[in-house]
């Protein structure tokens, strides 16, 4: 990763801006679920089997990535970790538009406390892996390795049991999509 040095004042908006989106981004998400756009013969209903393999491959990413670094292929986990980046957008984009266009659908399987359990620990670390992971970034950014790697402590877990736990909750629900209407 290219190193340039950075003021202080650049390093302090980097960061203002990684608290904004950290706060922005689940409030964005939360409210969208209010917020109902029914375009006229557009189907979305694919999407939450895309975004669920969107969840697996960055998972897969991810350990690869931790692969990477573990035998010193510092620009493949960069490529790794960046791609992850990429993957973790593009599921934004698209849960979002998912969620702006179509009901949410209701757990009807057995086992409920298991499947909540899941999904709220799921939603919560999601929120959590925001910061985490844009601290995480930033400090290997800045070239400020022992800080990446005390972040990455906390945010690599997290992200990881974020993108598996995504799967887990789809593969759950997966069979009670369109039978809330």
């Amino acid at each position: 990763m290219q190193t340039k040095e950075r003021t202080p004042a650049q390093i302090k908006s980097f960061k203002k801006l990684i608290l904004a989106l950290s706060i922005i981004i689940p409030l964005a998400v939360a409210l969208l679920f209010e917020i109902k756009i029914k375009p006229e013969g557009m189907d979305f209903s694919f999407l939450p089997s895309v975004y669920a393999t969107i969840n697996g491959i960055t998972a897969v990413l991810l350990v690869s990535a931790l692969l990477a670094v573990t035998n010193k292929k510092y620009k493949l986990h960069e490529n790794l970790m960046k791609t992850s980046l990429g993957f973790s957008l593009l599921f934004l984009v698209l849960y979002i538009i998912y969620h702006i266009t179509s009901d949410s659908t209701s757990y009807g399987g057995q086992f409920p406390i298991i499947y909540y359990t899941i999904l709220i620990s799921h939603i919560v670390l999601s929120v959590g892996v925001v910061p985490l992971v844009l601290f995480t970034y930033f400090y290997a950014w800045q070239g400020d390795f022992v800080k990446h790697k005390k972040w990455t402590r906390f945010s690599f877990p997290i992200w990881l049991y974020v993108a598996v736990t995504g799967v887990v909750v789809y593969i759950m629900i997966s069979p009670f999509y369109g039978l809330e209407g």
